[in-house]
């Protein structure tokens, strides 16, 4: 089985507000970058997106070492905090109804398939990859709001 790490991000101008996310692919020395925006979410969201993006890309079942910044991803997997909430009838430990269950269902549906390691990095700090994923995904951002300016001018 091959080993594919990933390294995953997601980005918000405003929360919620434009979203950016990105996700890059490493194997044998050869990697892929794939980024992609949503023009109104949540910072959470573009995260779990991101990694589901990123699964996406695989067409066999392989051993993935995902790297993100997220917690809020990392800790839904790593801390079994996923695994309660299905339990729960997808309610969190204050009862109410867990956010974005439609990508948690999506990120499920994705690992199935694969033997799946998260491991948490930190942001903004010295992890190479983290912060390319991090400039792909505002850069994302930027772009959409270029073409919204350009479509729509701020000074008319």
């Amino acid at each position: 089985m091959k080993t594919v790490e990933i390294y995953t991000d997601g980005a918000c101008s405003g929360n919620p507000g434009v979203g950016g996310w990105c996700a890059i692919l490493m194997y044998n020395g050869h990697s892929k970058v794939v980024s992609g925006y949503n023009k109104d979410t949540t910072n959470n969201r573009m995260e779990v997106f991101a990694a589901i993006q990123g699964l996406a890309q695989l067409r066999e079942k392989c051993r993935v070492k995902l790297y993100s910044d997220s917690a809020y991803l990392v800790n839904a997997i790593n801390n079994k905090w996923l695994e309660g909430w299905q339990r729960n009838n997808w309610k969190g430990s204050d009862k109410k109804e867990v956010k974005n269950i439609d990508l948690w269902h999506a990120l499920l549906a994705k690992m199935k398939d694969h033997e799946i390691e998260f491991i948490k990095v930190k942001g903004h700090s010295d992890n190479e990859f983290n912060n390319k994923c991090d400039e792909f995904a505002r850069g994302e951002i930027s772009n959409y709001v270029k073409t919204l300016e350009e479509k729509i001018p701020l000074n008319s």
